[in-house]
């Protein structure tokens, strides 16, 4: 055998194989899922039900909420997260929860639009409430006057307290005008 001529024996190892990854590169790798594991963590209880993790990863995404941040224990959590993420598709789950967020902002826009709403109809009264039937036909003209005028009596008591009628009337809105 001829060592000299044998260039079989200087040729690296990753040079006929296809699935190598080279070190940098899986550390790349890791490090998005890690981001991805600050992510879910960074999310609410309800938002991460919404997602439909796998067990495992939702107990351990839990688990680090209740970990000091900016500690070696968190680092290592957030590590091990990363390390359960890599057997699921990383890009469903990312638009998982891309999907969620948008969808809170829509859910606190609605709550807005509903406040608004619910302050006009208390200052202006009746001419606000024709407004609002004609504009959305499907809101019931009586029960918005009867919500509005139990609103303005609970004020009236306790001015200081939220009231019910009120609350009532932002979720009547919020159900029955879907922008």
């Amino acid at each position: 055998m001829n060592i000299v001529g044998d260039s079989e024996h200087f040729k690296q190892p990753f040079d006929h194989d296809e699935d190598y990854v080279s070190r940098a590169e899986a550390k790349r790798e890791i490090a998005v899922y890690q981001e991805l594991g600050v992510k879910l963590v960074s999310l609410s209880k309800s938002q991460l039900i919404k997602l439909e993790l796998d067990e495992l990863i939702y107990d351990n995404v839990l688990k680090t909420k209740i970990i000091k941040i900016n500690t070696e224990a968190y680092r290592r959590q957030l590590q091990f997260i990363g390390k359960l993420m890599r057997n699921i598709d990383i890009e469903a789950l990312q638009l998982e929860i891309k999907n969620v967020l948008n969808q809170n902002s829509n859910e606190s826009a609605k709550q807005n639009v509903a406040e608004k709403l619910k302050d006009q109809l208390l200052t202006e009264g009746d001419s606000a409430v024709q407004a609002l039937v004609e504009k959305y036909p499907v809101l019931e003209r009586q029960k918005l006057r009867q919500l509005i005028r139990q609103s303005n009596k609970e004020l009236a008591k306790t001015p200081d307290q939220a009231s019910k009628a009120a609350v009532e009337l932002v979720k009547y809105l919020r159900t029955e005008i879907a922008e």
